[in-house]
């Protein structure tokens, strides 16, 4: 686990520190509030009948030893495939349709997702719930199982009996970038309306990244990582506006494998923004020998 004792003096310095202007920025909305939860929030709704709590990771061992009570595993090779771990692609429709079904997730379910080792897992799966027309009945946990075990909230081994549920499924294919249309638009992000973001850290990105995109590390939209919290989301959508976006663009997310770039549209998404993910990204784009821009 990320988090340890000393988080909470980080938040308590950081909430100390708060100018007036980042006051108000705490104080604003995002278009889509309901995409994310607090651990508060899932304490007091832990019994709520149609609730839903998925713990995605790629570990039974890591979810057997301790996960939220009541939580669902959905290991990530439940909605991720690809020739070779680690998986990277989307599953057809109805394959993702039938192991969301497999852990009880229906039309009605409230569904909330947290992952153990690494806040991507939760993302894509929330990417995933996107494509397939599901978002509006998903959140995020902000602050994962790291936080809900910082506050000492309670854990189980207790694996729970679903019944299977009824899930209607419709994908949209317009949340999935793929790699002709990226070559298309990479030569002037600006005049097709889009921010081109490399969502990887900024080592990888200078050692190499699509001409045109800009560099948004995922783990910059959090707080720190012993505190990952969501950032505000005045101070989200001044961190795109510094990236080059502008109203009316479209967001367009990737990373090494499609992982990443995940959070990076999660974010987009819970801004309001119009958003996409490459999901084949640099591992695609650079075995495919495609233009490839160096440093900054």
């Amino acid at each position: 686990m990320r988090l340890h004792w000393i988080a909470g003096l980080l938040m308590v310095a950081m909430l100390a520190s708060v100018s007036p202007a980042q006051a108000k920025a705490a104080g604003s909305k995002a278009a889509h509030p309901e995409f994310l939860v607090s651990t508060q929030w899932l304490a007091q709704h832990l019994s709520d009948a149609n609730l839903v709590i998925i713990h995605a990771g790629s570990s039974d061992d890591d979810y057997n030893s301790a996960h939220i009570p009541g939580a669902r595993h959905l290991a990530t090779n439940k909605f991720t495939e690809g020739p070779t771990p680690p998986n990277t692609e989307l599953l057809p429709s109805d394959k993702l349709q039938a192991n969301l079904e497999a852990i009880g997730v229906s039309d009605d379910s409230r569904i909330i997702i947290y992952a153990s080792d690494w806040d991507p897992f939760a993302a894509r799966l929330f990417f995933t719930l996107d494509y397939l027309g599901r978002a509006g009945n998903a959140a995020l946990l902000d602050g994962g199982l790291d936080m809900w075990i910082h506050e000492k909230r309670p854990l189980s081994t207790d694996v729970p009996t679903v019944a299977p549920g009824k899930l209607t499924v419709q994908a949209h294919p317009e949340v999935v970038a793929r790699m002709d249309w990226v070559k298309q638009v990479s030569a002037d992000p600006a005049a097709a309306h889009v921010l081109l973001t490399d969502a990887r850290p900024l080592r990888r990105y200078r050692g190499g990244h699509i001409p045109g995109a800009v560099p948004g590390f995922w783990e910059k939209t959090q707080l720190a990582e012993e505190t990952p919290l969501l950032r505000s989301p005045q101070e989200l959508a001044a961190m795109f506006a510094r990236l080059g976006y502008k109203p009316g663009y479209k967001v367009v997310s990737y990373c090494e494998v499609g992982w990443q770039a995940s959070f990076t549209y999660f974010v987009a998404r819970y801004l309001g923004y119009d958003a996409a993910m490459y999901d084949g990204s640099w591992t695609e784009w650079s075995t495919a020998k495609q233009p490839v821009v160096r440093g900054d």
